[in-house]
């Protein structure tokens, strides 16, 4: 019941549009960044999602290369006061933000999802 999805479909697609990576049919998430218990289509548990702040990093990241050049840009270029880069800036920041937070989740979790990706965990071996 795990791979019902035709097998063209990949995962990036399922993440990015925020549908279970298992069928592609039921959907991830309840709320903004809330992940539901289970599929409501193929029963999948979502106990093995462990996204942890990966998309948090990635967007902070990029959002904050675009701002900050943008920024810099802009006060080379007009030097306008600092209630004007406030003005400017902190909309584009939520903008930024939250826009690809979560897209960037679902991917990641569909992309855990498809390669089995779990916690480390060390093997003891006897022949050493």
């Amino acid at each position: 019941m795990a791979d019902q999805a035709p097998p063209t479909e990949l995962p990036i697609g399922r993440g990015l549009r925020g549908r279970c990576p298992a069928c592609g049919q039921g959907r991830l998430f309840h709320g903004f960044l809330n992940l539901r218990p289970r599929c409501e289509c193929c029963d999948l548990d979502y106990g093995f999602v462990d996204a942890g702040d990966g998309p948090a990093v990635f967007v902070i990241l990029i959002a904050g290369a675009i701002v900050v050049f943008a920024a810099l840009l802009t006060e080379v270029a007009y030097q306008p006061p600092y209630w004007l880069h406030a003005a400017l800036w902190f909309p584009l920041i939520l903008i930024v933000t939250l826009a690809p937070l979560r897209l960037t989740r679902g991917l990641l979790i569909a992309l855990q999802y498809h390669h089995k990706a779990a916690e480390g965990r060390l093997e003891h071996r006897s022949d050493v």
